[in-house]
């Protein structure tokens, strides 16, 4: 199988992320560690009390949210700060049916190592954008910028998270390699089952030959 990994390697310094040593070889017998992780550190996956859409956390999520058949759009030449509107999809939208992941691909894991522009001139999905996802019926929507909306906005952050949390459609932020994604694939973002989780850090993979999970 054609598997793509479209996650960010977790690494210490990552923001809300460290490591320490909790036993070696050496000393104990194995090697461990302590890791302290933020529920929305690298790729990740919200959970609707997130925002309290609605009180559903990330371990009560079914699993189907996490996966499906994925349509990969590309959205060519993106600005910072650029709203994402439905246009923006371009003919490929039409394609779109009910139930479907959509993976936007912007090419905005290229700013990983360059936070003004990566975290604080994300481009950001407008209010067109997020209540047509909600009538065609999306089941998840994923982004390669650490949010889908602008993270110094708490206004528009918070409305933009209810308007698709609240229509259950699961968002996955922080995906990388969307590039290398035939238009068609299917997607699997699966969380750690976290009790009571308001989000959690996912391992983001896609199938890009023809699998036979429906």
């Amino acid at each position: 199988m054609d598997i793509v990994d479209l996650s960010l390697t977790v690494t210490p310094g990552m923001r809300g992320v460290s490591m320490t040593s909790a036993n070696t070889l050496k000393q104990d017998g194995w090697n461990a560690a302590n890791w302290t992780l933020y529920s929305h550190s690298g790729t990740h996956a919200d959970a609707p009390i997130h925002f309290e859409a609605s009180d559903q956390t990330i371990d009560q999520m079914p699993l189907q949210s996490f996966m499906g058949k994925a349509k990969v759009i590309k959205i060519a030449h993106t600005q910072p700060k650029q709203w994402l509107l439905p246009e923006d999809l371009g003919e490929a939208a039409e394609s779109v049916d009910t139930g479907d992941c959509l993976l936007l691909h912007t090419d905005w894991s290229q700013h990983l190592n360059d936070t003004a522009t990566y975290r604080d001139g994300l481009p950001r999905i407008s209010d067109e954008l997020a209540q047509w996802l909600v009538n065609r019926g999306v089941k998840l929507i994923g982004v390669e910028a650490p949010s889908v909306a602008d993270v110094n906005n708490l206004e528009e952050v918070d409305r933009i998270h209810k308007i698709l949390l609240g229509a259950n459609i699961t968002i996955v932020e922080g995906l990388c390699n969307l590039n290398l994604l035939r238009p068609e694939v299917f997607f699997m973002a699966l969380p750690l089952k976290l009790e009571n989780g308001d989000g959690c850090p996912v391992r983001a993979i896609a199938f890009n030959n023809d699998v036979s999970f429906t």
